[in-house]
């Protein structure tokens, strides 16, 4: 398969927005929206000291975690499960879950979602509200 460079887009962080409505600091960097991706999504998820992702579930998608650095607490069905710097994760699809920084280091998550729902509407439920 022969890829034009034209259709190639490198993505920095910096590159979008944060989105802070679910907790903690999200970047979506690689998406249909950003690269015209067609299977999934990809971004970073930072988390300081205490703050937290609220727990929601995806209909449609697993979702894979891979800290970078830090310490955090996924809770998958209601059930903690400790990760560190250098482990994945995987949540699969329909499984409430939410994301908890419980070092006391800034905690970044590389997070990658697939497929994709048949609308970004469907893509995410949420279970709580941030308080």
């Amino acid at each position: 398969m022969t890829t034009s460079k034209s259709t190639i887009r490198v993505v920095s962080i910096d590159d979008v927005p944060a989105n802070r409505r679910r907790g903690g600091d999200l970047r979506t960097l690689l998406s249909p929206g950003t690269v015209g991706s067609t299977s999934g999504f990809m971004g970073v998820a930072i988390l300081g000291p205490g703050e937290r992702v609220v727990e929601h579930y995806h209909p449609y998608s697993e979702e894979f975690l891979y800290l970078t650095t830090g310490a955090v607490t996924v809770d998958l069905d209601g059930v903690p499960h400790e990760a560190h710097a250098g482990q994945g994760l995987l949540v699969p699809v329909g499984v409430r879950h939410r994301v908890r920084n419980t070092g006391d280091e800034e905690a970044r998550i590389v997070f990658h979602l697939g497929p994709l729902a048949p609308r970004p509407e469907l893509g995410h439920v949420d279970t709580e509200v941030l308080s």
